[in-house]
């Protein structure tokens, strides 16, 4: 199926102006264009789309997403390369949770300590409990 770059904007949850961005920085070089130069995004665009949201939202910036398009598009030859990016990105994500579950337990007890408070009335009261673990 095809669709129009609204309804990928629609089935992707982007804007028709950030499809136009990722075009215009060389991320979507397999979208066709009809005749009279409207983009058309088929159902492998939209998988394109999806890694390239996948990518940026974990951290990866839109020059080394370009660059995995390009080894993409240059073939086999450069499968090692792409393998090495994607291990890298999983290491950087894998750091990432280590650091957030770090924020979390530090958030976890800071919530049990104004549950306590809002429970007993007063910050004041549970100073005790700040004393015995920082």
């Amino acid at each position: 199926m095809n669709y129009s770059i609204g309804q990928a904007a629609k089935k992707s949850g982007l804007t028709a102006h950030t499809l136009r961005y990722y075009e215009k920085e060389g991320l979507l070089p397999f979208v066709k264009k009809t005749s009279s130069g409207l983009r058309v995004f088929s159902e492998t665009d939209l998988g394109w789309l999806s890694m390239i949201e996948c990518l940026k939202d974990t951290g990866m910036p839109l020059k080394g997403i370009k660059q995995y398009i390009d080894w993409f598009i240059e073939g086999d030859a450069t499968l090692p390369q792409r393998l090495e990016m994607f291990k890298t990105q999983k290491a950087k994500i894998e750091e990432q949770i280590v650091q957030y579950q770090k924020h979390l337990e530090k958030i976890k007890y800071k919530i049990k300590l104004y549950e306590e408070a809002v429970r007993l009335g007063s910050w004041e009261k549970i100073i005790p409990m700040l004393e015995q673990k920082p």
